[in-house]
């Protein structure tokens, strides 16, 4: 798999598929291609796809305790995009990842042509108090022993042993302290969003992300009915179907957006057949 040199960092990352650009951003402890596995066979028919690992995860080299933040990751974001001459995309982030695409379309916005945000808020809490429970280590390799196996496979190999516990106690602190963005830069992501969230979601409750939607100049709230966190996994049908809608909806201001550039047409982006999805990368009740 490729990689680019990028912010201090060897960045790797999978392209997939031919169309317009989409960065795929991933959550917490992931990879790219695990959580958006339900949904890469049907999005790289109409997008070219950027797969990206954060750093210090999967195949993105980095040891969290040389330092963690929220502003990292939007700063490797715009290296990447730079590094690949991606003046302007479409991106979408799960969780961790969406608060990186949602932090980057306030300070970045005119490098995006849409943005899709899942399973993130922009308060405090609840979401660091369910942070700081359920990713202890030490809970994790007492509790969830399987889960604690995968995270060794997943990040090992690059990373190095036990280094995901160093990532986990890394995340979980920023989160209890990093800025949070406020109405006014939420007002500066002048370009089409979809907020979509499981309506069983621990980190997000519903009414915080109403007022989310309230807070952006163009948004769409996607709330999926018997879901938790990890809804673009644990509903993939209902996220993929209302992600090509918003596509389909919003394609003349996104070509707009990318300068007028006749791009394919993202309106055939999820396929109507059901066994043309691939559920199953992230776990939908690995947060509880």
């Amino acid at each position: 798999m490729p990689t680019v040199a990028a912010n201090g960092l060897d960045m790797h990352y999978t392209v997939e598929g031919a169309g317009p650009p989409l960065v795929l951003l991933h959550g917490a402890s992931s990879s790219a291609l695990e959580d958006w596995a339900a949904q890469r066979p049907a999005f790289r028919t109409a997008f070219k796809l950027y797969l990206l690992d954060a750093r210090g995860h999967a195949g993105t080299r980095w040891d969290a305790a040389d330092g963690w933040s929220r502003d990292l990751l939007v700063q490797d974001l715009l290296a990447f995009l730079d590094a690949l001459g991606l003046a302007t995309v479409h991106v979408a982030g799960f969780s961790m990842g969406g608060l990186t695409a949602l932090t980057f379309a306030t300070r970045h916005p005119e490098r995006l042509r849409t943005a899709i945000v899942a399973g993130i808020d922009v308060e405090r809490e609840p979401r660091a108090s369910v942070a700081a429970r359920l990713m202890d280590p030490e809970r994790i390799q007492r509790d969830e022993p399987v889960w604690a196996g995968q995270l060794e496979r997943r990040h090992a190999p690059v990373q190095g042993p036990g280094a995901w516990q160093r990532l986990m106690r890394a995340i979980s602190a920023d989160v209890a302290v990093q800025p949070l963005l406020t109405p006014v830069e939420l007002r500066r992501a002048r370009l089409p969003v979809l907020l979509a969230y499981g309506d069983r979601d621990v980190f997000v409750p519903a009414e915080h992300a109403v007022k989310l939607h309230r807070q952006l100049p163009d948004s769409r709230l996607l709330i999926v009915p018997d879901s938790r966190h990890v809804v673009i996994a644990s509903r993939p049908l209902i996220f993929n179907a209302a992600a090509t809608t918003f596509w389909r909806s919003t394609e003349a201001v996104a070509r707009a957006r990318a300068g007028g550039v006749a791009s394919e047409s993202a309106a055939d982006a999820v396929p109507t057949a059901a066994s043309e999805l691939e559920p199953g990368g992230a776990d939908p009740d690995a947060w509880r």
